[in-house]
Formats: C-alpha cells, structure tokens, sequence
C-alpha cells in the first residue's frame, strides 16, 4: 500500500470511529507495524495543523480522534444549537486535579486532601464524563477508585498527563 493510500485509509478509520482509536487497533487492521502508523498519524497531524482546516487530529495518550478544530467552536454550536458548557466550578477544577494527579484515587483519599465532602462534585465530574469509576480496591467495603477520562484530556487539550504541570514537592522549588 502506497503512503497516499495509507494516509486516506487512516483518515477515514478516523473519521468514521468518531472515538479516540488506539494505535495498536490501527496496526492490526492495516497490518502495519505500530510505529509506522505512529508515524503516519504524526504526518497526518501536521498536514492538518499547517493547512488551516476545521478539523484536526489530536493524540489521547496511545490513541486518536478526528474532531472540529477549536478556532470553529462558536460555528459548529450554533450548527449544532449547543448551548455553551457551564465552566467548572473551582471545587470541580480541585477534584479533578487531585484525580488527575493522584488516579487511581478513593473518594475518601479524596476528601481527606480537601477536607471537605465531594460526594456531589464527583457525581458533576461523571456527568460531564471527565471522571469515571475505574474500578474498586480490593479492601474492606471494597471502595470505588476514580480515573480521568478520555474526554478530560479532549477538553483539556492535553495527550497525556505529562502535559500537566508539575507540582512543587517543596519550597526549594519555589521562586522567589
């Protein structure tokens, strides 16, 4: 197969999965190793970036995804009468940074960082699907343990959670 051939095969797997697609699912199906795909995809990226297009091609950890490029927000709404998402309240932001930091992390864990219940805000952050229950520990009462979500790294604009800042362990860190 041809690299024109393969570049139109992965845009349209993209187009038509509508879901983040790993690069090992891709590999299997095209029959071509993982790191030529990866590298393919990382052409495809940049073709999309320096043409301008209204859509773009994002990277979800080992996964991809098709989506509208952000500059076109406001259009694709008002096509699609979606209403603007409410911003996340500043308890929301903190719990979904201690799970993002901390995952997989317990409610419990959780509220002992914020000193507070969050029962409410967990339940916010899986509606919005920014969280999600990854599973339990296997520990009395079995409780539930929480993740990010692959949409929390499509609306945060982030591959992985390497992209997050680093938190400073200690005040020889900090600048004065």
């Amino acid at each position: 197969m041809q690299a024109e051939s393969i570049n139109a095969a992965l845009e349209a797997i993209l187009f038509a999965s509508g879901n983040a697609i790993s690069l090992k699912h891709i590999s299997e199906i095209m029959n071509i190793p993982i790191n030529s795909v990866r590298n393919y995809m990382e052409k495809l990226i940049d073709k999309f970036d320096s043409i301008d297009s209204g859509i773009k091609i994002i990277k979800i950890n080992d996964k991809y995804q098709m989506c509208s490029n952000s500059k076109y927000v406001d259009y694709v709404r008002k096509a699609l009468n979606i209403n603007k998402c409410s911003p996340l309240s500043s308890a929301a932001m903190e719990v979904l940074a201690i799970i993002a930091y901390k995952q997989p992390i317990t409610k419990r864990l959780i509220q002992n960082i914020r000193g507070v219940d969050c029962s409410n805000v967990i339940n916010s952050l899986i509606q919005k699907e920014l969280i999600t229950e990854s599973g339990r520990l296997d520990i009395t009462g079995r409780p539930i343990i929480y993740s990010v979500t692959e949409n929390f790294f499509r609306c945060f604009g982030i591959s992985s959670l390497d992209e997050l800042p680093k938190i400073l362990d200690s005040e020889e860190d900090v600048e004065v």
